[in-house]
């Protein structure tokens, strides 16, 4: 496929989205409680971290449904 960004960037920025950030909020939730940070903090930070991947992943969605074929997917 070909997309706006190189396939190398998209597929970092796909690993990102779905994998690291999702196991961020949840390692960062996990722990805070632990270092004793304030509840409402550690709920504002994951919700902030799981609408990013959230909007990423939908950023993404679209990219893959408009990329365009190349060559080679033919």
């Amino acid at each position: 496929m070909q997309y706006i960004i190189s396939n190398k960037a998209y597929s970092v920025i796909k690993w990102a989205v779905l994998i690291v950030l999702p196991a961020f909020a949840t390692l960062f939730s996990g722990v805070a409680s632990a270092w004793g940070v304030e509840a409402s903090v550690v709920q504002a930070i994951v919700t902030t971290i799981t609408a990013v991947s959230a909007f990423g992943g939908t950023v993404l969605g679209v990219s893959q449904a408009t990329a365009k074929p190349s060559d080679s997917d033919a």
